[in-house]
């Protein structure tokens, strides 16, 4: 058989073409949305890698797009870290995403350094079922150093949200997604995953924070006041 007639991604599991998605890559989690999975490498979210959220502000829908593979990704014994974020966690609105309140495990930080520190501390150890980072600024060494400490365990979805206007500074993350609010849900540009460029953003339907939110419950049952319930708290 003539070299040139073997098709390059048979060679190895980690060779793909550049009009191809990758494969071979890290482990994924199903992001809950066909349409979403259907253009990221591996059909879901990437585990033991770098993911960046970049929003126009805090809460136009990136938890809720999270929100499926946070459930699956978290329990009891692996928890969902949130280090440095912008509010409060609200723990019923977790709830309401089915990510189970004693789960959650809420760093807060008082430098930026502190953040990142404890961040890589918390993905070198394979602790987390998930990791989420807020962050407005941050050096490309400082991404890199998460992003290996992320591989080294492999068994942690990590995910980082940054401003839109950070889309034009480079990033070592395996996948880059700019988020755009919309009625009833959240346009999604890829800016970066291994595979095609992708022009078209995709349109997603999110699920509604009030539906099941904690006022609607009230509502459907005004007698029965939801008992109170803990986010635990750390301070690197």
């Amino acid at each position: 058989m003539l070299a040139s007639s073997i098709a390059p991604e048979t060679l190895h599991p980690s060779l793909w073409r550049g009009s191809q998605l990758a494969r071979g890559g890290p482990r994924t989690i199903d992001t809950g949305f066909a349409a979403l999975s259907a253009e990221l490498p591996g059909g879901g979210w990437p585990v033991g890698a770098l993911v960046e959220l970049l929003v126009a502000q805090p809460g136009c829908g990136e938890l809720r797009l999270l929100a499926p593979a946070l459930a699956r990704a978290v329990d009891a014994r692996r928890p969902l870290a949130l280090v440095a974020p912008p509010h409060v966690p609200n723990a019923a609105a977790f709830a309401a995403l089915h990510v189970p309140p004693d789960a959650l495990l809420w760093l807060r930080a008082p430098r930026q350094a502190d953040a990142l520190w404890a961040a890589e501390q918390a993905l070198k150890t394979g602790c987390c079922g998930a990791l989420l980072l807020w962050q407005q600024t941050v050096r490309n060494d400082a991404l890199r150093r998460l992003h290996l400490a992320a591989a080294r365990s492999g068994s942690t979805l990590f995910a980082m949200l940054r401003p839109l206007a950070a889309a034009r500074q480079p990033s070592p993350a395996v996948l880059r997604l700019a988020l755009h609010p919309q009625p009833g849900g959240v346009a999604v540009e890829i800016v970066k995953r291994r595979g095609p460029v992708q022009a078209e953003m995709l349109e997603l339907e999110l699920p509604s924070p009030i539906v099941e939110g904690r006022y609607a419950r009230l509502a459907r049952h005004p007698s029965a006041a939801p008992a109170a319930r803990r986010v635990r708290h750390t301070v690197a």
